[in-house]
């Protein structure tokens, strides 16, 4: 299983996108086989993916992930392939739904019919990144696109937010993995990697990539880490789809889902993970007020085990 780092920097708008990049360029040094970025309000996750690949040589650059209904796919995919030529190959692409409460409430859109947007938008989507001309018509789009590339990069790796079963079948089919967030255990073994691996073996998809993004802490104070973590990740335990995520693994809050404990304790936990499936985690340091030392030993152990994996 391969050990990456998740940045939620950028949903800060005081950090200068210069020591944004430095963060890369660190994780880099530490180890770390990829960066995972959120998308925010603050600095554009896929410009910013660009020029960390001026300042870093082998770290997979990913996005985790960008709101598919506020770009256009052709757009989307142009970007993806500049990133794609600016980090010589190491981009990835990660892509999600959002939310209602986000995308109706903010961004003014229809959210009505999500299954139906992500397979059109997929649809689109791959058949832009293909390289060829490519035409589709269907209830959201309707495009005729030539043939168009940035350089001689391939197309970077789609990976999709899926979270409920139909997502999930849906973008077994049409996208390269998933990623999860705040996922237990128990969902990821029995609905989202038996769903996704057979959706994506079906139309000769081997291997398909399931990222896992979870929150952690090295502590031996494991009460107030489970403590920081129901105030820090409150939220998610009331956005609809991140609900149904956390009853389907049989957790009540998000706490229930981190990986927390000593150094020995956490890498039991992340070992676990590997054994069940999860090719890639997308590890997320928090830190615990009562605990100066904590997201010290939770970025050490975390570098020394993404160096072994």
């Amino acid at each position: 299983m391969r050990i990456g780092l998740g940045v939620g920097a950028v949903a800060r708008n005081d950090i200068a996108v210069s020591d944004l990049v430095e963060l890369f360029v660190k994780a880099e040094e530490d180890g770390f086989k990829a960066v995972w970025v959120s998308h925010s309000f603050a600095a554009d996750s896929i410009m910013l993916m660009s020029l960390a690949g001026a300042s870093t040589s082998e770290l997979e650059l990913g996005t985790f992930v960008i709101p598919t209904y506020t770009r256009h796919p052709i757009a989307m995919a142009q970007q993806a392939l500049t990133a794609a030529s600016a980090t010589d190959g190491r981009f990835t692409l990660g892509i999600g739904l959002s939310h209602k409460t986000m995308i109706e409430g903010i961004y003014g859109l229809d959210y009505s019919k999500p299954i139906r947007h992500m397979r059109e938008y997929l649809t689109v989507l791959n058949g832009v990144l293909a390289g060829e001309p490519f035409s589709f018509q269907g209830e959201e789009y309707d495009v005729k696109v030539p043939a168009f590339g940035v350089g001689q990069i391939s197309a970077p790796p789609v990976i999709v937010a899926a979270l409920g079963p139909q997502m999930l079948r849906l973008c077994g089919r049409l996208s390269d993995g998933t990623a999860t967030w705040l996922g237990s255990k128990s969902y990821l073994a029995n609905q989202a990697i038996p769903i996704f691996k057979e959706s994506a073996a079906n139309v000769g998809r081997e291997n398909p990539r399931i990222i896992a993004g979870i929150p952690v802490a090295v502590t031996d104070d494991v009460d107030a880490a489970k403590q920081t973590a129901a105030k820090t990740f409150a939220n998610y335990g009331t956005i609809p789809s991140y609900r149904a995520v956390l009853d389907a693994g049989g957790a009540s809050d998000p706490e229930d889902v981190v990986i927390v404990g000593n150094e020995q304790k956490v890498t039991e936990q992340i070992r676990h993970l590997s054994a069940i499936g999860v090719t890639d985690l997308n590890a997320v340091p928090y830190s615990i007020p009562s605990d100066k030392m904590s997201r010290t030993r939770t970025r050490e152990l975390l570098s020394t085990l993404a160096r072994e994996s």
